[in-house]
C-alpha cells in the first residue's frame, strides 16, 4: 500500500497529526524530519521567513519526490510532505516530511534524500527577514 500526503498549506503544521496519518497495523516505524525557522541565519538575526509557492506546481514536484522515494526504497509504505507558505515565525514549523514502513531499515536514508530533493527542485521560495535586511532565496 503506497499512500501519500502531499500538501502546501498556509496553516500551522502539526507534526503529530502528520505522523498519525501514517500509522497502521502493518507499520512498525515512522520517521520524521521537522524543519523549523531558526533565529539566526548565517550570523544574522532572523525575524521571520515568508515562503511562497504556486501550490499546484509545488505539490506536483513534491509528489514526484515521493514517487522517487518509493522507487528507491520499496519497503516504504507511506510518504507525507507538508510545507507551509506565508509568514512563518522563528520556532514555527516550515516543513514536515514523514515516512512509514514495517521496519526502520534505510528509512533515515530515504528521509535525507527527500529533504535534499525538496531543496534541489521544489518551486518554493523564501524571503528571509532579518533585523538588518531582506533576501529572497530558493528553498535551500
Amino acid at each position: 500500500m503506497m499512500k501519500k500526503l502531499i500538501k502546501i498549506t498556509d496553516r500551522p503544521i502539526s507534526t503529530d497529526e502528520v505522523a498519525a496519518r501514517l500509522a497502521g497495523p502493518t507499520i512498525g516505524a515512522v520517521v520524521t524530519f521537522v524543519g523549523v525557522v531558526r533565529g539566526v541565519t548565517r550570523g544574522r538575526e532572523t525575524l521571520h521567513l515568508e515562503y511562497e509557492a504556486y501550490p499546484e506546481m509545488a505539490e506536483k514536484v513534491l509528489q514526484q519526490i515521493a514517487d522517487e522515494v518509493y522507487a528507491r526504497w520499496t519497503d516504504i509504505h507511506q510518504v507525507a510532505i507538508v510545507h507551509r507558505v506565508g509568514q512563518v515565525e522563528v520556532g514555527e514549523t516550515a516543513i514536515v516530511i514523514a515516512l512509514s514502513a514495517a521496519h526502520r531499515a534505510q528509512m533515515f536514508d530515504a528521509l535525507h534524500y527527500a529533504i535534499d530533493r525538496i531543496k534541489e527542485i521544489a518551486p518554493i521560495w523564501k524571503k528571509e527577514i532579518w533585523a538588518d535586511g531582506v533576501e529572497w532565496r530558493s528553498e535551500q
